[in-house]
């Protein structure tokens, strides 16, 4: 049995770099981090010092003095700010040293699909700094579908939606190529957004970034139409009329009223895209339906609100969120045979 020195004294890293979350597969190991995509900072006059990165950066989210800031580095998918990006990058890389590991290590990175060749170029240089030894990038939502298990080599289309936390991306596959993949700026922060303002409008109550969130997990859905399943969920914020604190409870149902908005946008841009194919391809995926992934298939009755307004049935695989990460390792692991499904940096 021949001894693969090379791979015992490094390893090969696929990340998924979301705007809410960041999720790392080793090659042969698995999933090793899955993290939010936050980083505390002390700020120091001139110099800026990382506290803590991840979960107990996010526990921070909010409740910092004047001198520390949660940051996001990340933003619609792509880099905000590259100091804190490259930090996180660098704190998770080192988490997923082996022992015998010493050589730098090769990474992978999925970007969304409408990402510019300025912003790939940023993630590029941003995970040689925090110290990859080659970098390669790709679409998000081919690492979906890959890491979906869709049949991407044969003559019939596939199409999958990856609604992340900053973009929603689209890709359509056959013959093992791309025929289409792009990317709207509307996911699950936009969802959050939402929640936020309609609280605001309904209640006349202020809640914050994680609070609206939280409802989001907790009582969210895509659909009114709750069939005796309905969830609620108190919610704490400040009376913006008396400035005092206040309790309210949400419904599934108002939670449903306040993600519509979003949830139409993302409709529209399905329908656009199924609109421009080639009639051809349009009936394979009418056939096959559409594949949904990211942390939005997540969302109570997300598929069948979609199938409702699209027309087209929707599919969600088992852990929807790791299917991008997934899908990256696959390429990584086989990347003589993938290679034409990178894209530059």
């Amino acid at each position: 049995m021949r001894f693969d020195v090379g791979k015992a004294f490094s390893d090969d890293i696929a990340i998924d770099l979301g705007t809410a979350n960041t999720l790392v597969h080793v090659v042969g190991r698995g999933i090793v981090i899955d993290e939010p995509s936050v980083v505390a900072m002390k700020n120091g006059g001139l110099t800026r010092e990382v506290l803590a990165v991840g979960t107990r950066a996010k526990q921070m989210l909010g409740k910092t003095p004047e001198n520390i800031e949660t940051i996001r580095p990340m933003r619609d998918g792509v880099i905000a700010d590259f100091i804190a990006t490259e930090e996180m990058l660098r704190q998770f890389i080192k988490r997923t040293k082996t022992m015998l590991g010493f050589r730098r290590p090769r990474i992978l990175i999925s970007v969304p699909a409408g990402a510019t060749p300025v912003e790939r170029r940023a993630v590029y240089e941003t995970a040689v700094s925090a110290g990859a030894r080659d970098v390669f990038i790709m679409e998000e939502p081919v690492a979906a579908a890959i890491g979906a298990g869709l049949a991407i080599d044969e003559p019939q289309a596939s199409m999958v939606v990856d609604i992340g936390g900053g973009t929603t991306d689209v890709a359509v596959l056959s013959l093992g190529g791309v025929i289409e993949a792009r990317s709207l700026r509307c996911a699950g922060h936009a969802m959050d957004e939402a929640i936020i303002r309609y609280v605001r409008r309904e209640h006349r109550l202020l809640i914050g970034e994680a609070n609206a969130e939280r409802i989001k997990i907790e009582a969210g859905s895509a659909s009114e139409d709750v069939n005796g399943e309905a969830v609620e969920i108190h919610i704490r914020g400040r009376d913006l009329r008396e400035g005092r604190p206040k309790m309210i409870v949400l419904g599934s149902a108002d939670v449903a009223r306040a993600l519509d908005r979003p949830i139409e946008e993302m409709t529209e841009f399905i329908q656009n895209t199924l609109e421009e194919l080639p009639a051809e391809i349009a009936t394979d995926i009418c056939e096959r339906g559409i594949c949904l992934t990211g942390g939005g298939a997540l969302l109570d009755k997300m598929d069948k609100e979609l199938e409702r307004r699209v027309g087209v049935p929707f599919n969600v695989p088992e852990n929807p969120m790791q299917c991008v990460v997934k899908g990256s390792a696959e390429i990584l692991a086989g990347l003589p045979k993938r290679k034409h499904l990178l894209i530059q940096p």
